[in-house]
Parts: C-alpha cells; sequence; structure tokens
C-alpha cells in the first residue's frame, strides 16, 4: 500500500501548493470526476431554458458520487453534469434506447438541495429538470434530431452529419444521442462566474454534502484511521474514457476470496477520503508530466509536490549543451579531437544541481517513480514502482545523461534563412523515443506492444542506473551499419541512428559488469587509441570521406562504396577493405588532379592509422564490435570540423561548418 500512502501525501501537498492556479490545473477535488462534455445548457437564474450549444468533447471536472465515479455498468447518477439518459426527464419519451436514470438524478439533486448549503445555481437546475423538457428544448435549438418523434440513432440524410453525431461513440454505426453529457451554466446578474464546473462554491458545497453519505466507518489500511469505507474505487486516471482501476472491489466470484478471506474488505480497506485523494493525485500527476506510450504511463514526482528534474524521453526534451562549448575559440566552434568529457560532465553537475535550489528541492525530498498499464479495459496494474530521495534520483539521471553522452544528430532553427531548419551535432544521451526508432525503426508502428517492452526495459535504466541489455545495443547497431536501408534522402536519419547506436554502446561499456568490455571511452576522437574495431572504424570514414569529396566535384551526390560496403565491412574488414581501397583509387586520382594538397593529407591520414595496427589485427577478418561505430563516428564528426590550410588540419568557423556548404568551404 505504499503507493497509495504517497499519492495521498501528494494531494495533501499540491492542494496546498497549487491552490492559485487555474481550477483545471489543480488537483482535482474530492468526490469529483472528470468527464467530456457534450452538450452546453444555459439557464436563467429562475430555472428558464435560454440556450444550448455543442461544445467540442471538452473534459471537465464534474460533481460526482463514489459510485458514479467508477460506473461501469448499471445505472448511477453524477451529482450535476451527466449524460441526457440521466438530466432529462422525456429521454424514455422521445424513445430513448437506454434505461433512464433520470428518478436517480432528480431525487440525489433534490437531497442536496433540501440539504440547505447547496447555492443558488444548483435550485435552478433542479427547477428546470423538473419541468421534464430538456429533450424538448434541445430538438428546438437543432441539437438533438428526431424522426417520427423518436431520437435517431444514425445519421440518415445525404447532408453533412451535425458535430453532435461525430462526437459521440458508435457501435456498428448506431449511436445514442442520450449518451451526451450535459454541462449547465446559470446565468445571474451580478454573479461573474456562471459555468457551474468552475464554480468553487459549488464543488465545496457538493464534498461537504457526499462526504455525509458515504459507507460506514471501518478501519483504512492506509492511514490506520477509523473512517468512512470506500465501497467503490475511481477511473479514468489517464483519460476522461479510462475505464480500467487499479483496485477494485466487486469481483466476489470465482476464486477471489476462497481459502483466504470472506469478503473483500478482508483483503484490502481503503477509506473514501484516502482513494479519493491518492487517485486523484495520481490523474493529477499523469496528465502535468506523465509519459505516456499507448496505454502505458510513467511518472515521476516529489511527494511535496515540489519541481524535480524528470527523464528526458520525448524527442522534443533532449537536452542539449552545445551553448557549454562556445569558449575562447576565435572561430568559435567545436573541436572534436578534445576529449569534452570533462566540460560537459562539469555543465550537466550545474544543470543538475540547480534542481536544488529551484523550489526549495531538499537532497533528502521522498521521490516516487510508478508505472501503469492495462492488459484488459477493465483492470490496471502497476508495472514499476521505486521510492528514492532526491538526491539520488538526480544523480542517476545525471549519470544516464553522462554515461550515454554523445554526439547526437539534430534539427536546428537556422537564425540567418528564417523558416528553415538546419542539421547540427548536439552533445548529450539521446530521448528515449529516438532510442525505439533506431533500434526498430518503422516496425514500432504497427507494434505498440514491442515499444511497451522496450520501454519498460530501458526505463530502470534511466531512473535505477541500470546497465542497458545488450541485445538493445546490438539491435542499434546492425540497423546502424546497414547503410543501404535508408532512403537517398535519409542521411540525417542514419546519422542520427549511428550517434545513438554509439551512445547506447557507450553507455552499456561504462555499466556493464563484464571487466574486459568496461571502459569509459572519451567524447571525441581518440587518435592515439589502438583497439583493432575502433581503427578499422577511423579508416572507413576516411575512405568514406574521401569518395564524398570527389564525388563532390563532379558526380553530385549518391552512396559512397564505404557506405555500400559497410554491413560487409564489419562482417569481413580485412577482406572488404582491399576491395575499398581498390574501388578508392579513381576517386583518388581525381581528387589529386584537383586538389593534391588534399589527397596528400588524406593518405597521410590512412597511413598513420594503419600504422597503429597490431599487424595481425590488420589481418583478422573477425567481425567488428559496435566499437568500430566509435572510431567511425569519432573520425567521421573529426573530419566534418576540419580543413586544410597551408598543408594543415584546422577547425573550420561554423559559418561554413553547415549542411549546404559548397567545395569551396570544404576545402
Amino acid at each position: 500500500m505504499s503507493w497509495i500512502a504517497k499519492l495521498y501525501e501528494t494531494y495533501e501537498h499540491a492542494q496546498e501548493r497549487y491552490a492559485d492556479l487555474p481550477i483545471d490545473e489543480q488537483v482535482m477535488p474530492v468526490s469529483h470526476t472528470i468527464q467530456n462534455a457534450h452538450i452546453h445548457v444555459i439557464l436563467d437564474g429562475n430555472g428558464n431554458f435560454i440556450n444550448a450549444e455543442v461544445i467540442d468533447k471538452k473534459p471537465i471536472i464534474i460533481p460526482a458520487t463514489e459510485s458514479s465515479a467508477g460506473r461501469a455498468s448499471g445505472l448511477s447518477a453524477h451529482a450535476l453534469a451527466d449524460k441526457l439518459q440521466y438530466v432529462a426527464g422525456d429521454y424514455a419519451k422521445f424513445g430513448g434506447i437506454k434505461k433512464s436514470g433520470f428518478d436517480l438524478y432528480q431525487a440525489q439533486l433534490t437531497e442536496w438541495v433540501n440539504s440547505g448549503d447547496s447555492p443558488n445555481a444548483v435550485k435552478s437546475i433542479l427547477t428546470y429538470i423538473n419541468k421534464r423538457s430538456l429533450i424538448y428544448d434541445l430538438i428546438e435549438k437543432h441539437i438533438l434530431y428526431v424522426k417520427d418523434g423518436v431520437l435517431l440513432t444514425q445519421w440518415e440524410s445525404d447532408e453533412e452529419q451535425p458535430n453532435l453525431f461525430k462526437q459521440l461513440p458508435k457501435e456498428k454505426g448506431i449511436l445514442d444521442q442520450g449518451a451526451a453529457l450535459v454541462c449547465w451554466s446559470v446565468q445571474v446578474k451580478g454573479i461573474p462566474q456562471s459555468k457551474t464546473w468552475l464554480d468553487r462554491k459549488i464543488q465545496q458545497s457538493w464534498i461537504d454534502f457526499d462526504s455525509k453519505i458515504g459507507g460506514g466507518i471501518d478501519v483504512c489500511y492506509v492511514s490506520g484511521q477509523s473512517l468512512p469505507k470506500a465501497t467503490n474505487h475511481p477511473a479514468k486516471l489517464r483519460h476522461s474514457g479510462d475505464k480500467a482501476k487499479l483496485v477494485s472491489a466487486n469481483d466476489t466470484s470465482g476464486f477471489t476470496f476462497r481459502g483466504r478471506f470472506a469478503n473483500s474488505e478482508q483483503a484490502n480497506n481503503v477509506s473514501f477520503e484516502v482513494t479519493q485523494k491518492a487517485h486523484n493525485a495520481l490523474r493529477w500527476l499523469i496528465n502535468r508530466q506523465g509519459f505516456r506510450t499507448d496505454e502505458q504511463i510513467y511518472v515521476a514526482w516529489a511527494v511535496s509536490g515540489k519541481e524535480i528534474a524528470e527523464p528526458k524521453l520525448e524527442e522534443t526534451e533532449e537536452f542539449d549543451f552545445n551553448s557549454m562549448f562556445d569558449n575562447s575559440n576565435d572561430d568559435n566552434s567545436v573541436n572534436h579531437l578534445n576529449d569534452l568529457g570533462a566540460t560537459y560532465a562539469s555543465e550537466l553537475n550545474k544543470y543538475f544541481s540547480g534542481y536544488f535550489s529551484i523550489d526549495g528541492l531538499d537532497t533528502h525530498e521522498q521521490i516516487a517513480i510508478i508505472g501503469l498499464d492495462s492488459a484488459t479495459p477493465g483492470r490496471m496494474s502497476i508495472i514499476y514502482y521505486r521510492e528514492t530521495i532526491a538526491q539520488e534520483f538526480i544523480d542517476r539521471l545525471h549519470k544516464w545523461q553522462l554515461d550515454l553522452g554523445w554526439w547526437q544528430r539534430k534539427k536546428a532553427e537556422d537564425i540567418n534563412n528564417k523558416g528553415k531548419t538546419q542539421l547540427t551535432w548536439s552533445c548529450h544521451a539521446p530521448a528515449l523515443f529516438k532510442i525505439l526508432n533506431a533500434v526498430y525503426g518503422d516496425v514500432l508502428k504497427s507494434s505498440t506492444s514491442l515499444k511497451k517492452n522496450l520501454i519498460s526495459r530501458l526505463y530502470p535504466c534511466i531512473v535505477e542506473g541500470r546497465p542497458l541489455p545488450i541485445d538493445i545495443v546490438n539491435y542499434a547497431f546492425e540497423r546502424a551499419i546497414n547503410r543501404v536501408a535508408y532512403k537517398s534522402d535519409e542521411t540525417w536519419l542514419w546519422q542520427q541512428n549511428i550517434g545513438i547506436a554509439c551512445s547506447l554502446y557507450k553507455g552499456y561499456c561504462k555499466r556493464t559488469a563484464n571487466k574486459q568490455q568496461n571502459r569509459d571511452y572519451d567524447m571525441a576522437l581518440n587518435t592515439t587509441y589502438r583497439s583493432r574495431d575502433y581503427l578499422f572504424g577511423r579508416l572507413l570514414a576516411v575512405a568514406n570521406k574521401i569518395e564524398q569529396f570527389a564525388l563532390s566535384i563532379g558526380e553530385g551526390n549518391r552512396l559512397t562504396t564505404a557506405e555500400r560496403y559497410m554491413t560487409r565491412f564489419v562482417n569481413k574488414p580485412a577482406q572488404t577493405w582491399l576491395a575499398i581501397v581498390n574501388a578508392l583509387q579513381p576517386y583518388q586520382q581525381r581528387l589529386h588532379a584537383k586538389y593534391p594538397s588534399y589527397d596528400n593529407a588524406y593518405k597521410s591520414l590512412l597511413s598513420e592509422i594503419t600504422d597503429l595496427f597490431e599487424i595481425d589485427d590488420f589481418k583478422l577478418d573477425k567481425k567488428l564490435t559496435p566499437e568500430f561505430l566509435l572510431g567511425f563516428h569519432s573520425q567521421m564528426l573529426w573530419l566534418e570540423q576540419h580543413k586544410l590550410s597551408e598543408g594543415k588540419w584546422i577547425i573550420k568557423n561554423k559559418e561554413s561548418n553547415s549542411e549546404s556548404q559548397t567545395v569551396s568551404d570544404t576545402i
């Protein structure tokens, strides 16, 4: 019961902390639920009908009973806003296809009004619904439609169907206009807030009334106090149409209690107040900061309600530490020969330590992390739950960024050309959604379960610091080296996936318990590292650059030999390298004729890399590990960032280092 206790505590803090926010951004009040409204009915203070309108399926917070908030089948009326099936006394008269709940709704509203605590707006609504004319009034306003005095269940006209028909759910082409939810406005002179669902006085009045009609007193397993017990638990946690429940007490058949308990209270007894507040807090957290994949949800929060750093999971949420590299270099560019790990770590420390000064977050603040999913429409399960403290949580997010920090391809706005974007390199760990695409690609579009499974395996790596699964690393590696699988206009995607694969392998090696593989790779080109896999990667990057350069002189863009042979090169590096060298000769001759200084520089670079090999390593045709990509990517970035000047390699400036550079920029 730890999770529900933390959520209950969160509710108490959040209610006080965010009391000044707009009502729709606050944590939901007790005895309320969220529903999609379809029809807005406007009354005057005397309970007379003024007007009505169809609204675009708008989620609103409405007063509800414990039973109605969790209703799935059977009749149970909400307190004020509800479906036409409940609020319209003439629903059955016009051929409503479901059993009318008007008597329940009317009796409950009458009891609330007679309690003496209800605002005048509630009394006005009761006065109106007692006239039993809502369906008739809505037909007159062309909100509802009938044929021969019976509500239509499908649109038969050739004209465009009404807005309400578009919004209501259909089953085999049949809909029930009585399923439209009605919300009320009561216009009274001198009262600015006419919308009842936004009126705080109405909310509090219902809370006070509902608390007096709760269930029997029993010991709450969460608070330990004797309080009115809950007989039904809230649903609609992930969205207004969500019927799945975390706690269910109505399953009394089969093997539910046999041999263990006599009734549901013996297994689990939670008070009405605790379950309402805990579920409302969870719903608020999900809407505010939850990470969604279909019906799967992950959310991390501070129990105090304070702001915390969150795992960067969406594509738009990636860190960008480019500004920290704007140092003393005259040309204001990045030198990929230098290991930027120390600078990157320093900036990460500054970023994450900032959360302890923002909003007064304490290092020992309680942090909870929960994951939810549902296998069936009516039952939800907790697939992940952890509790930690703020310092430990921040440290793990920091460690994720540090361990997986690598140069990533990303799109950025081009300030000089408004409305256009340019591709740049940014140093950070990739967002989780980008990792999913790098590992499985387009397969994810047709496999939600695959996406969920991958997220459930990677999420603990982020928030707990677990080692990365090697199969995920290998999948990303295999897709990155398969250059021919990418379309001609997807060079950026291929480069992005290479960066992600490098990031995953770097993180895997940093965290693995295998001593032979455990190491911390530089975040830049290491010209002294003599690993066979790394050096073969560097060789292929130089060969790729030579052919690209030569092609840019005359033939334009197409895949290079290095790109086309990449998968084969990984499997048979020594053998394939000979084929690439032979294919490279015409391009080297073209370079020698046009730009001899570059031809000499590239040949010199190839010789330098080759000299670093052990003789046996260079001849060995053993398959390369993902370390090959680190060498390839680092050398590729180095070549992209450098040019020759008076026979020496120097760093380009930012202006010439763009995707649209010309041959003159390159040289």
